[in-house]
């Protein structure tokens, strides 16, 4: 009587174990606010993929604001961000997870019909990660009903079989065995599924890892041997940390500022001069990844770092600052 005590004890543990796992589904679920587009009206939008139901699509912006885009494969173009030669994707490619933006008119339901859809191929290996993390909690969910079922067979073994005792006690252990195995996989499938929507919500977030400034001369956007070795300097080391893994997510700025002196739209334009330089010195020398590189720009005298009034605070001004930046999202790693 005892191990029928044992048994029934066993069904109540598996049961526990099915209502953990039905918790942490209800946990991961967010309060959306659902927003209608207008009938003809042109609208952009930009967000997160929260699910997706045939052609219709669930876009999440980061206020909670929850848009409905209709793909179309006669009117929706999907590229990437390339400003060059975009690469195209099938529809296929737009999944949960991933960060997106789209372009198109509203319909007589409230829905975008996207006429063009955009994304990072980085936020796609993201979503496909997230992708794979449900596909790993869909499989642990049939190994916990496999091992709630084998609880109940033996229960009802138990039951059959009073003269079996020894049988029974062995065929429950085994059951138990496969229950604390089957949550052990589901609080990690958990674990996994919480670090792949911190990494997706840190997406728009960026560290700096390193600032470089490399200095110019009056009137000069010609990198000095002193600012090549600066750069050299900065390239090696980027190098290395590449080479012990530390690189993911990273992005490159390069902006450019001039001192007070001359007229102030010229030190506009020699200041984009000047950035253009680090560069062109950055790609051509070192091979810099131009996927991995912001948009340049100049500043011309604004944003000094030191004062203008003074030689040696003006030689300063006259920079380039080379900003090594690290996506958060990318870069965060499971502990």
């Amino acid at each position: 009587m005892r191990n029928v005590r044992s048994l029934a004890g066993l069904v109540a543990a598996a049961c526990l174990v099915f209502l953990t796992a039905a918790g942490v589904s209800a946990q991961n679920s967010d309060n959306a606010r659902p927003v209608q587009v207008p009938q003809g009206a042109k609208q952009k939008i930009q967000g997160v993929v929260s699910s997706r139901n045939g052609d219709e699509v669930k876009v999440r912006a980061i206020d909670g604001a929850e848009t409905t885009v209709l793909l179309s494969p006669n009117v929706t173009k999907i590229t990437d961000h390339g400003k060059v030669g975009k690469k195209q994707y099938p529809e296929t490619y737009i999944m949960r997870g991933l960060r997106l933006q789209a372009q198109g008119r509203g319909d007589s339901q409230g829905r975008l019909v996207a006429e063009w859809v955009r994304f990072d191929e980085q936020d796609l290996r993201s979503a496909q990660a997230l992708e794979q993390t449900d596909k790993l909690a869909a499989d642990n969910a049939r190994r916990l009903e496999a091992a709630e079922a084998e609880a109940r067979r033996a229960a009802e073994e138990a039951k059959r079989m009073q003269g079996q005792i020894a049988e029974n006690t062995a065929l429950a252990n085994e059951a138990r065995a496969k229950a604390e195995a089957a949550q052990a996989t589901a609080d990690q499938a958990f674990k996994d599924a919480a670090l792949a929507n911190n990494r997706i919500n840190g997406l728009d977030e960026y560290e700096t890892i390193k600032l470089i400034p490399v200095l110019f001369a009056v009137n000069s956007a010609v990198l000095s041997p002193e600012a090549r070795k600066t750069i050299d300097e900065a390239a090696a080391w980027a190098k290395a940390e590449k080479a012990k893994g530390n690189a993911n997510g990273w992005l490159v700025e390069v902006v450019g500022f001039a001192d007070t002196s001359g007229k102030t739209a010229r030190n506009k334009a020699l200041s984009e001069k000047r950035a253009n330089a680090v560069i062109q010195y950055l790609v051509l020398k070192h091979g810099m990844d131009l996927r991995r590189l912001v948009q340049p720009f100049g500043f011309g005298e604004n944003k000094p770092v030191a004062d203008n009034k003074t030689a040696a605070g003006r030689a300063q001004n006259r920079r380039v600052e080379i900003k090594v930046l690290q996506n958060k999202g990318i870069s965060m790693k499971g502990n």
